[in-house]
């Protein structure tokens, strides 16, 4: 006879996930969400196994910020190994080009501000991106020919911290949508010895860093204590202006109507979070003087 399910209870919050490499985003999302037994959980921003470092994990009420997180400034270090390109741009992949050269400190040096600023750049074929309703790596896996498109992408700084004689390490701060695997692809390329990515660890996503961040195995050790970690929903609007709200002005968001804001404190146009008691109310803009709510939150005040 089965065992009954627990029933799930309503958790607002955060946690910023130390992810380790070879889980995946959608099996931490499931497994945190089974510590604490929570009734509703999403991420923002996937990270590929091979990868480790912050996952941002929503839960409850944090789930409606998840886009203003995801929107945020993302940094990143990777080590590249030279003389090889692979098929799906890191070490998974089998190899399908090599290359007897490698690069100078300079010759690095040199290349790296082709890839600062907006420049424009193909995903990997191994990539979430959708084709015609199918993501890209099920196409790739399934022996599909899978030609995607270059976009523009926003590469705010690009440093090198460490080189051998076959690897270099990076340290990149991007914005949405970046894929550091095609960073090392192209590099590769451009210096005519080829690349592919050996070591990714995601330090920056959005307001959250490290400093935030909570390893996988401190929270399953911790159980149902994990919750002591758990940070407010608002954690995720912090780029935000805040807008401090009197309890009519509260309810009047709460009910999906707009607020009139008075006084030289007021923010300028644009995206603001409200507040009232220390307790987020609604995101919404401001427009000609009013703060529109966009969406609200369900949290007693």
């Amino acid at each position: 006879m089965n065992a009954p399910r627990r029933h799930r209870v309503e958790v607002n919050g955060w946690i910023v996930l130390d992810k380790p490499v070879g889980m995946t985003s959608t099996h931490a999302v499931s497994a945190v969400r089974r510590i604490f037994n929570a009734k509703k959980a999403g991420h923002a921003g996937t990270l590929d196994p091979l990868a480790s470092g912050i996952l941002p994990l929503a839960f409850g009420e944090a789930t409606k910020t998840v886009p203003y997180v995801v929107d945020g400034e993302k940094a990143y270090t990777f080590t590249v190994r030279w003389g090889i390109e692979t098929e799906t741009d890191d070490s998974e992949g089998g190899a399908v080009a090599t290359s007897d050269l490698r690069p100078s400190v300079g010759q690095i040096e040199a290349a790296l501000p082709r890839f600062t600023g907006a420049i424009e750049q193909v995903p990997p074929r191994y990539s979430a991106i959708k084709v015609d309703g199918e993501r890209a790596y099920d196409l790739a896996r399934d022996g599909e020919t899978v030609e995607l498109q270059a976009r523009t992408v926003d590469i705010h700084a690009l440093r090198l911290v460490a080189h051998d004689a076959e690897t270099a390490t990076f340290e990149a701060e991007c914005g949405k949508g970046t894929y550091v695997r095609a960073i090392a692809r192209d590099m590769g390329r451009a210096l005519g010895c080829l690349g592919h990515v050996i070591a990714l660890r995601r330090t920056r996503v959005g307001p959250f860093t490290l400093d935030d961040a909570v390893p996988f195995a401190a929270l399953e050790a911790a159980g149902a204590g994990a919750i002591d970690v758990l940070l407010p929903v608002e954690g995720g609007l912090v780029e935000l202006p805040c807008v401090v709200l009197n309890r009519d002005a509260a309810t009047r968001l709460r009910r999906g109507q707009s607020v009139i804001l008075r006084g030289r404190d007021a923010p300028a146009e644009g995206a603001v979070y409200g507040a009232c008691g220390g307790v987020v109310i609604a995101v919404g803009q401001v427009e000609k003087g009013e703060f529109v709510p966009v969406r609200v939150f369900n949290l007693p005040f």
